[in-house]
């Protein structure tokens, strides 16, 4: 059988259809739902859907690289040259008798196409959510041409306008956001493009990962534009909750690149690690980028010492985010308001998740469960957090604006 090429864009117009297909039911859902609700409302709650849609498809891909699906189908954006498994069904039968415990299986072949429809579909939303804000801002700045209202391309009024514009309900994050998510789908779907092209590269995987957290924390911010619910935080507490998400950024490219490298079961002991605190370990091989799946730095087989290095690297990046995480739930309940305080018991809630998820991925020896309710931790924290951000810049602006309008700086989520 002649090999496989790696893209074959043959089926590109089907997979099309079939991830609109699937958007229409959200599109429905939206449309019925708030029919009869003012445009800004209609958008968050495309928004909204948006992202819990997204958050399931970060979890699903998940669960495509932890049952080692990834490789399903090893051309893309089809399975070999189809736009399903079915029509695939000799050569995945061909290439499973050879090696049935091999990469591609009628299961796997399956997974990683579902994976595939489920992020069409989520790209069609976002595709909408682009669109629709546009044709709102244009409907906007028209309404406000038509009744002299001084309100900019944001929706968020100013001057005397503002209490008519509210009344409009035109309170609407700016529509750049909206392009901004759109083209980051679309580097993203490049990037699950060269997963598989580049047979599960570990730099690629990992940045695979992070583009999906990207997602979810563009499409955060945005849904908070919609809905004006400041959260006041002392100068303080919002650079402690800036420093945290960045931790939290950089712990979750540590825990991408322990999965990508299946380096979880180097230490299946805790707190210590092979009987040792501090065990053999070879950070050289371990934190080489630019190296292929379980290859070393000068080339052949991985060291364990490396694996080592790379789960270690990750426990010590845990404790240094647990510990910024705890500093930040002290200071947000000691600022005493019913607001902070529900924050502070989310973080220490999603930080428990997160404790008791990882520790069952080392004593229970990474079982598919703990995994994935790992990952989905990580994905509630970095949306959790996000949320904050915006909504304590979004009590930044009062104060400007009410001193004055014309001097206002450029809002977050205008």
């Amino acid at each position: 059988m002649d090999a496989q090429p790696l893209y074959d864009f043959a089926p590109l117009a089907r997979m099309a259809l079939l991830g609109a297909v699937l958007a229409i039911g959200p599109l429905a859902w939206v449309w019925l739902r708030h029919r009869g609700a003012a445009a800004g409302s209609r958008l968050r709650a495309l928004t909204l859907i948006t992202l819990f849609l997204t958050f399931d498809l970060v979890l699903f891909g998940a669960f495509t690289r932890l049952t080692d699906s990834g490789l399903g189908c090893p051309d893309w954006p089809g399975c070999y040259g189809h736009a399903s498994p079915l029509g695939a069904g000799a050569a995945i039968a061909s290439a499973q008798s050879a090696m049935p415990s091999g990469p591609v299986t009628h299961g796997k072949a399956w997974i990683e196409m579902l994976h595939r429809y489920l992020a069409t579909g989520v790209g069609v939303l976002i595709t909408v959510l682009a669109v629709a804000s546009w044709v709102e801002a244009r409907k906007q700045r028209a309404l406000v041409s038509q009744g002299n209202v001084a309100l900019p391309l944001s929706g968020i009024p100013s001057g005397d306008g503002r209490r008519e514009a509210a009344a409009l309900g035109r309170s609407t994050p700016s529509p750049w956001w909206a392009t901004l998510t759109l083209a980051w789908v679309c580097l993203q779907g490049a990037f699950g493009a060269w997963t598989v092209t580049m047979k599960l590269y570990p730099a690629i995987v990992t940045t695979h990962l992070l583009g999906g957290m990207g997602l979810l924390v563009l499409l955060a911010v945005q849904s908070q534009g919609h809905r004006r619910a400041p959260l006041r935080l002392s100068r303080g507490l919002r650079a402690g909750t800036l420093a945290v998400f960045v931790l939290s950024v950089l712990q979750i490219a540590l825990g991408g690149w322990v999965s990508t490298n299946y380096a979880v079961l180097a230490c299946s002991d805790f707190p210590t690690c092979q009987g040792s605190w501090w065990p053999s370990m070879d950070f050289e091989n371990g934190f080489t980028v630019l190296r292929a799946l379980g290859a070393g730095k000068e080339g052949g087989h991985l060291p364990f010492a490396a694996l080592t290095a790379i789960h270690m690297a990750h426990r010590v990046g845990a404790g240094l985010v647990f510990a910024a995480m705890a500093l930040l739930v002290w200071r947000l309940h000691a600022d005493g308001g019913s607001d902070t305080r529900r924050w502070a018991w989310a973080i220490t809630a999603v930080a428990g998740w997160q404790f008791a998820s990882g520790l069952s991925n080392v004593v229970l020896g990474w079982p598919l469960v703990a995994a994935l309710a790992h990952t989905g931790g990580a994905a509630a924290l970095i949306t959790l957090l996000a949320v904050m951000l915006a909504r304590a810049q979004q009590a930044g602006q009062r104060p400007q604006a009410s001193r004055s309008p014309s001097r206002q700086s450029a809002p977050l989520l205008s």
